[in-house]
């Protein structure tokens, strides 16, 4: 049966992407009907190994039915990686590929290799090898945009997951997206079904740059979507700059007010995107 929802942000300013087993097939729909900015079907940790096989026929069938969707594949130091890939070659509905515990460029440009031309590859750094090859990985030719797996990347150096201690991945990540000139990057997820740290992890999310952030559940995703969406009195100061400065600049006072009026110009264009209203 086709399903009709709404047309998604595009992948590049995409802020929710809903991690969703792949194994549960009964949960496609849900996740394909939610707020989410992007699905991601997971076919690796999500997934037992004895079960891969039959989570990646129920993908291929779902996604062949008039969906759309990411799918998270094994990292390719599996023998499933190759099996993913011959799997999702030339299906319809495949938005793009997560690659899993992503730790080169290689890898990457691998990957896209045995996909469809301009097919989109999400590099999922979670280890410290990845991260000390992001500026290699982001500039890699077939990365789309870079993510954070944060469980296991704590899991691999043994920190913990403190603000000042993910500072360092958060930041590196960012700033080989941004040398690579590619969009910002997409934040691990938080764990559980507090409101309130969720509210907290988002806006730690965006003061370290990154514009996006993997979701567990569903009742996640229009809560990250707001906190990492302009809020209503940023629009409202974006529009008084751009009344005051100009479009083009031809009121700029000083050498602060075109850094002003860049910023202002950039939330203004986000709120646009995501429907959010000014204050008044």
């Amino acid at each position: 049966m086709e399903t009709t929802v709404a047309p998604r942000i595009a992948a590049e300013q995409a802020r929710s992407w809903l991690l969703v087993p792949a194994g549960k097939p009964e949960g496609f729909e849900a996740a394909h009907a939610s707020a989410a900015d992007a699905v991601i079907l997971d076919l690796e940790d999500a997934v037992t190994p004895d079960r891969k096989p039959r989570a990646r026929a129920d993908v291929v069938a779902w996604l062949g039915d008039n969906r759309r969707a990411w799918v998270r594949i094994n990292d390719a130091t599996t023998p499933f990686w190759a099996d993913d890939l011959a799997a999702l070659n030339d299906v319809p509905g495949l938005e793009g590929v997560m690659l899993a515990k992503t730790e080169s460029g290689m890898q990457v440009d691998a990957t896209a290799d045995r996909l469809p031309a301009g097919t989109k590859v999400l590099a999922l750094v979670e280890s410290a090898m990845g991260l000390e090859a992001a500026p290699e990985i982001a500039r890699a030719e077939a990365t789309f945009r870079l993510a954070f797996g944060s469980g296991d990347f704590r899991r691999d150096t043994g920190m913990d997951d403190s603000p000042l201690a993910m500072a360092y991945p958060r930041s590196r990540l960012t700033i080989a997206s941004r040398a690579a000139r590619i969009a910002a990057p997409i934040d691990g997820p938080t764990l559980g079904s507090d409101v309130e740290a969720l509210a907290r992890a988002s806006a730690l999310t965006l003061s370290m740059g990154m514009t996006g952030k993997l979701c567990m559940t569903i009742a996640q995703t229009a809560s990250v979507n707001d906190a990492l969406s302009p809020s209503p009195a940023e629009a409202e100061w974006a529009m008084d700059v751009i009344a005051d400065l100009g479009e083009d600049g031809s009121r700029v006072r000083d050498g602060s007010d075109l850094p002003k009026l860049a910023k202002a110009k950039k939330i203004h264009a986000l709120a646009k995107l995501f429907h959010i209203a000014p204050r008044r």
